[in-house]
């Protein structure tokens, strides 16, 4: 299993950005696919999920702001972020939970003026 995050950068409060994460290793439309971040001295937290039939569900701080989709003809997942704020500063992971949790190498994402 294989699941490899980019997008992310510096982008100004107020910005976007796409993350996209490619999956390998497994039957990507069988499984939920999630998006984590995790903040400097934070624990990391969920932020989406996406059910293998594309339910989405949201953590209520990003509500509204972010998209979490799929393609599962291109076994990929992605996270479109709007109307950034700096508290989003984090590195961003893509999961996903066969056995065991399995996940990315994350991709930072820092919203600064």
């Amino acid at each position: 299993v294989q699941l490899v995050e980019s997008g992310g950068g510096l982008v100004q409060p107020g910005g976007s950005l796409r993350l996209s994460c490619a999956a390998s290793g497994f039957t990507f439309s069988r499984y939920d696919m999630y998006w984590y971040r995790q903040a400097p001295g934070k624990e990391r937290e969920l932020v989406a999920v996406i059910s293998s039939g594309g339910s989405t569900n949201y953590a209520d701080s990003v509500k509204g702001r972010f998209t979490i989709s799929r393609d599962n003809a291109k076994n990929t997942v992605a996270l479109q972020m709007n109307s950034l704020k700096p508290e989003d500063t984090a590195v961003y992971y893509c999961n996903t939970i066969l056995s065991r949790m399995y996940w990315g190498q994350g991709t930072q994402v820092t919203v600064s003026s």
